[in-house]
């Protein structure tokens, strides 16, 4: 039995080439290049994921791009970390590693990120909302470390990264994914509390700041 599922669709637009993610999301917006993905999120065991400080869990689902032809492509492996270490004790991150292949059967790897961390201003949306992601050559592993993508760019004859941009969660995508979450009552009471508790350990201070400016 699943304890927790849930189906997260994001969308966004990439360069093949670009230097980083910004620049990859930029360029992308300017010739049309968007990519798209329609996930499944399964966790199995809900004790194991919550003690688990990767916070595994595992994908199905399917990938499109436009800048790659062959409509749909089906994710082969697909995992999900929801609250893995970050880049400093105060930072998590959400992390995507999916096995997917192109219209010529050449094996890729989507890999992204959402930095989870306070930073100036209310930042939680954007931060939950917003994944940072490259397309590489090959069915790599995502490093453990907290990921970044020049991790993959190595001059050693490591993977290539073909393309980068950035994916967002719209507002209405949100709310359709809202009711999609289905499980067993201790799986959704202890993911919910997951999510919920780590969160404001990551941004405590925010609300009540933004109530007393308001008060």
């Amino acid at each position: 039995m699943i304890a927790v599922q849930f189906t997260e669709e994001m969308v966004g637009h990439v360069a093949f080439g670009a230097r980083d993610c910004e620049t990859g999301a930029a360029q992308g917006r300017r010739s049309s290049t968007d990519l798209l993905f329609h996930l499944t999120i399964a966790v199995a065991d809900i004790r194991a994921f919550v003690t688990d400080p990767m916070h595994p869990a595992t994908v199905t689902g399917w990938v499109t791009c436009s800048g790659l032809a062959g409509g749909r492509m089906p994710v082969e492996r697909g995992t999900f970390n929801l609250f893995a270490p970050g880049s400093s004790p105060k930072r998590s991150s959400m992390r995507y590693c999916l096995w997917i292949r192109d219209d010529a059967g050449r094996p890729l790897t989507l890999v992204g990120r959402k930095d989870i961390g306070d930073d100036p201003g209310f930042d939680v949306w954007a931060d939950t909302t917003t994944l940072d992601t490259a397309l590489v050559d090959g069915h790599v592993e995502e490093p453990e470390s907290a990921y970044d993508t020049s991790e993959l760019a190595t001059s050693d004859g490591g993977p290539r990264i073909r393309a980068r941009g950035i994916l967002v969660i719209t507002p209405k995508s949100f709310a359709r994914q809202l009711t999609t979450f289905r499980g067993t009552p201790e799986g959704l009471v202890r993911f919910g509390w997951l999510f919920g508790s780590t969160l404001w350990t990551r941004y405590r201070g925010i609300a009540p700041a933004r109530v007393r400016a308001a008060a």
